[in-house]
């Protein structure tokens, strides 16, 4: 007869040897500890680091952010000239290589999830031409992957100059609203007059409402089983306000096109080679990661449940979102989130390509201007730590809003 060991009643109070012989306290002690022992440790690497500093005549401080850079950035999202900070061109940075993850992790998700889907087609040509994207991108060096797609934008598009005269030699594109050369994609920029701030709010409401309207159709579908038409009203809701709005008020936003004037165009918003190139190599790389982990949550939920689910009438459509996505996402969203910050990672490989990321800004530049190679790279690494620990925070809390809730 197994005797068990009652700590509510009886106790004579606490002693210290409880911390590591009860199990109650072992576990956190241990962890209290360890966590010591880890401050400790870093304690002692920085210590060390700041004596061997001074001993060679060097101190340890981030003053140099805010002397004058002295170099320019060729693309940047926010107002700024080589006699600013290099405070502020790590800011420049740091903007470029938000961009470059945002645009990226958007755009390798949609190429993933089509190509995922695809292997599985039941069309052999489909899902060969699908395995071959998925093989020769995961298989070669991203760096590779970038600087190929560098080289091709800067051999194939025309120069500027072939715009020029009566009859050009390349013409611009969507209704001569963006012009693709070899120095880059010059698309329209956004305008702005009175007014426009209610467009804006008109806009960001009506997202706001396209939200509202989705959760309610799912509570209205769970309680009676009727099917709203989401992407309908979704659709509308997007878009008519707004338009109703600008129309109503005028045009307050407009937009400014780039137009040829002397040897490049001007005006308009330029994106650089370097910036398509990168997007398009991550984009395209990361995509392929993608297209595994989607094709294996799908073959991870049995056959069975989608022919059950058909057996009661429903729609392929709507078997694949109720039916096979809500169990195939637990397989999919924890690699997926694996990938996003492989992308934000291999951002730093813009430094090949002349694309002045935070790698290429405060990694490069200002380090070897400054000389300060220690701080330099702890900034760095905190500034990439704190963005993949965002990326991963917000990857486990949409992973804990779909996981399956058991009733």
């Amino acid at each position: 007869m197994t005797a068990v060991t009652d700590h509510s009643q009886g106790d004579e109070g606490f002693r210290l040897s409880q911390l590591l012989y009860d199990t109650r306290y072992r576990s956190v002690t241990i962890q209290i500890i360890a966590l010591l022992a880890l401050i400790a440790g870093l304690g002692w690497l920085l210590n060390n680091a700041v004596s061997n500093l001074a001993a060679a005549g060097q101190d340890f401080n981030f003053g140099f952010l805010g002397s004058v850079a002295g170099y320019d950035i060729n693309q940047r999202l926010i107002e700024y000239d080589s006699q600013m900070t290099h405070g502020r061109a790590t800011l420049v940075g740091l903007l470029n290589t938000l961009l470059v993850a945002v645009l990226g992790c958007i755009t390798c998700t949609v190429i993933g999830v089509i190509m995922g889907v695809l292997r599985l087609s039941p069309n052999w040509i489909v899902r060969q031409l699908s395995a071959v994207y998925v093989e020769a991108f995961r298989n070669v060096p991203v760096l590779l992957w970038i600087v190929l797609i560098m080289g091709v934008m800067i051999k194939v598009p025309p120069q500027p100059r072939a715009f020029r005269g009566d009859n050009p030699d390349a013409t611009m594109s969507l209704w001569d609203s963006v012009a693709i050369t070899n120095r880059g994609i010059y698309i329209p920029r956004p305008t702005y007059e009175a007014g426009s701030a209610l467009v804006v709010g008109v806009f960001l409401a009506s997202i706001v409402a396209i939200f509202a309207f989705r959760w309610f159709a799912k509570k209205r579908q769970e309680e009676t089983g009727q099917i709203l038409p989401v992407f309908w009203v979704g659709l509308g809701l997007f878009f008519v306000p707004a338009i109703l709005t600008q129309l109503v008020m005028g045009s307050p936003i407009g937009l400014e096109y780039p137009e040829l004037a002397g040897f490049n165009f001007s005006g308009g918003i330029h994106l650089r080679n370097s910036l398509i190139a990168l997007w398009i190599a991550l984009s395209l790389y990361t995509g392929a990661f993608v297209a595994e982990n989607v094709r294996a949550g799908i073959l991870s939920v049995s056959k069975g449940q989608t022919e059950a689910a058909a057996s009661l009438g429903i729609r392929p459509n709507r078997i694949m979102n109720l039916v096979v996505l809500p169990q195939a996402l637990r397989v999919i969203i924890p690699p997926m989130i694996s990938n996003y910050l492989n992308l934000t990672k291999n951002s730093s490989l813009a430094l090949a390509i002349g694309y002045m990321d935070l790698t290429g800004t405060l990694g490069n530049i200002t380090r070897n201007q400054t000389g300060r190679e220690m701080e330099s790279v702890l900034l760095l690494m905190a500034i990439y730590l704190s963005l993949s620990l965002s990326i991963s925070a917000v990857g486990n809390w949409y992973n804990n809003s779909v996981k399956l809730k058991e009733r």
